[in-house]
């Protein structure tokens, strides 16, 4: 009886002894600042700031899972550029949060790197404008992969790519603009797909005084059959503009679903309209000016 009471008082000592050697472990840490501004932060917290991260990754990793799971691709793409801005918030919030529940008083980094924040605001005001562009767009729906947009300088280009701080379109010259979010909430860009993928699209000409103006129309109504990319519902039509200084002014109207090749599908009805034009006798007029001269008398 006396050797169990022994070997459980042996027992009890090496337990407090290891416990005692843990904890001066989990409470060794470093020294910052001095006075009532004295921050310490042992090996304790920083281990448990560790965990806390490994258990939020896993739960975010877990909770983004269950919310794309039924998603479509476009719009689980979207929602990852948002998770991944939230996911670094969220990480922050941790730390401020696992500091103060370990006893550290989070004002003082808060006032000590106020100036600092300040700084880095102004620096990255830009940056976060087009952060904060990126939510929108991804949030409102104003943008889609697919969609062609027009900006005020002419520049056409098909959208590939949606991020968070920027977003990628390719031009009709085969190369890529990056533009920086915030630009779609200050400038002014034309989406032409934003409501549906067909658009409607016109190609003007002028035609001498006298020519038949029926027969015009109906010339260019021809043009348009079996032309690629160019959609028979709704139907294409043809507009009697306007009389002209030198010529009377038609424009045939259609529709199509390839509104990026655009500009190549006017070219060959434009090749189309001069070949029926000089089939049936119909002239295309160049500008003209009569110059009428006086004789001064003297």
């Amino acid at each position: 009886m006396l050797q169990e009471d022994t070997v459980d008082k042996v027992k009890e000592v090496i337990t407090q002894d290891v416990w005692g050697s843990v904890k001066e472990f989990l409470n060794w840490g470093f020294h910052f600042g001095s006075g009532k501004e004295k921050i310490h932060i042992t090996i304790g917290t920083f281990l448990l700031i560790i965990f806390s991260f490994i258990l939020v990754h896993r739960l975010l990793l877990i909770s983004r899972r269950i919310v794309t799971k039924k998603l479509p691709e476009d719009d689980s793409n979207k929602f990852n550029s948002i998770f991944t801005f939230l996911k670094y918030l969220i990480y922050i919030l941790v730390v401020i949060a696992v500091l103060s529940a370990s006893g550290v008083d989070v004002t003082v980094f808060l006032t000590a790197s106020a100036a600092l924040f300040v700084g880095l605001g102004f620096a990255l005001q830009t940056l976060f404008q087009d952060v904060l562009s990126g939510i929108f767009i991804i949030l409102d729906q104003t943008l889609h992969i697919g969609d062609i947009i027009e900006f005020d300088d002419g520049k056409v280009g098909r959208v590939f790519d949606i991020k968070l701080r920027t977003t990628r379109a390719l031009t009709r010259d085969d190369k890529v603009i990056v533009i920086p979010n915030h630009k779609f909430l200050t400038e002014k860009v034309y989406n032409w797909t934003q409501n549906h993928k067909t658009t409607r699209e016109s190609v003007s000409v002028g035609v001498a005084y006298g020519s038949d103006t029926a027969r015009v129309s109906q010339l260019l109504l021809k043009s348009l059959e079996g032309q690629e990319g160019v959609l028979k519902h709704p139907e294409p039509f043809v507009l009697f503009e306007d009389f002209g200084d030198s010529a009377l002014q038609f424009s045939v109207y259609f529709f199509t679903s390839n509104s990026f090749a655009d500009p190549r599908i006017k070219s060959d009805l434009r090749f189309k309209i001069d070949e029926l034009f000089k089939e049936n006798a119909i002239s295309i007029p160049f500008p003209q000016r009569e110059v009428h001269l006086y004789n001064k008398k003297e």
